[in-house]
């Protein structure tokens, strides 16, 4: 761990990472960063500059990707802006993804992580948040850790995306990933971390429909989870600069993006860890 340097944040989660770059680490370094990854959840690399091959390569790191790289970007690749006017697609997926969520949790495996890069920020606004739901759990009074133990609801990206008014069209700019008539998976509320046997909280804005309970019961459960688990010491905000490099644990944090002058370009790019089949199945 003398090849870098680790500082905690001021959370019960998440570290800042210096004196080192993430491009062409070897093994030794990507082990010791793995393991400071399942201690702190979130790990941020500042002024890293990452190519996108260097971050898939640094992604992979970390196990199979859902997917290599992805743009979270309101810039269309003729560089015009797409408008914030309830017509575009992607902004209504950039809009949606403001809510707290975990990724992936709509899909048969639920994603082990991601890596996250910026490459175009704007000048204020914009930051992405993530809360710890280990230490959510650990603090909900024991009652409240009993009830939810055995619950499940279902996860759903049509369900999440329709509560912001966005209904994809087949052929639509957005109507792949997410959007392929897959039937919602059943999840548990309460999920033992498959590494660190911690337990944590698997809710956000995908969740919905608790078996056993009606619409509305299950609405409200669901909101305290999110309100609980989403306040101090359990989040952090960041306040990105071109060239940061992030990397979470999908299984144990939530995220969500903050709003920007959606005329102003903000430009991020996704590479997503694919979760393993054993432990990140729904059922």
């Amino acid at each position: 761990m003398s090849a870098f340097k680790i500082e905690p944040l001021d959370a019960t989660f998440g570290a800042v990472i210096t004196g080192l770059k993430l491009a062409g680490i070897d093994d030794d370094i990507a082990t010791s960063i793995y393991d400071a990854w399942l201690e702190y959840a979130l790990l941020i690399f500042p002024e890293q500059d990452l190519t996108k091959p260097q971050q898939v390569e640094f992604a992979r790191r970390f196990g199979d990707l859902e997917f290599d790289l992805a743009a979270l970007s309101n810039v269309r690749k003729d560089g015009s802006i797409r408008p914030n006017d309830g017509t575009d697609d992607v902004v209504k997926v950039l809009n949606g993804n403001m809510g707290w969520h975990m990724d992936s949790t709509y899909m048969e495996l639920q994603a082990k992580g991601a890596v996250f890069t910026a490459h175009v920020v704007p000048g204020d606004g914009g930051e992405t948040g993530w809360a710890d739901t280990r230490d959510a759990y650990d603090q909900l009074d024991s009652a409240m850790q009993q009830k939810i133990t055995k619950l499940k609801a279902f996860h759903s990206l049509y369900y999440s995306q329709a509560k912001i008014g966005h209904t994809p069209e087949e052929g639509g700019e957005y109507s792949g990933y997410g959007f392929d008539g897959q039937e919602a998976p059943l999840r548990s509320l309460v999920k033992l971390h498959p590494e660190t046997k911690r337990p944590a909280l698997v809710i956000g804005r995908h969740a919905y429909g608790i078996p056993g309970m009606s619409d509305s019961e299950s609405e409200e459960l669901l909101q305290y989870l999110v309100d609980f688990t989403c306040q101090e010491p359990r989040i952090y905000h960041h306040k990105w600069t071109t060239g940061d490099a992030v990397l979470w644990d999908n299984r144990c944090l939530l995220h969500r993006g903050c709003p920007w002058d959606m005329k102003e370009p903000r430009v991020m790019y996704h590479s997503r860890i694919a979760g393993d089949s054993i432990t990140e199945s729904a059922g």
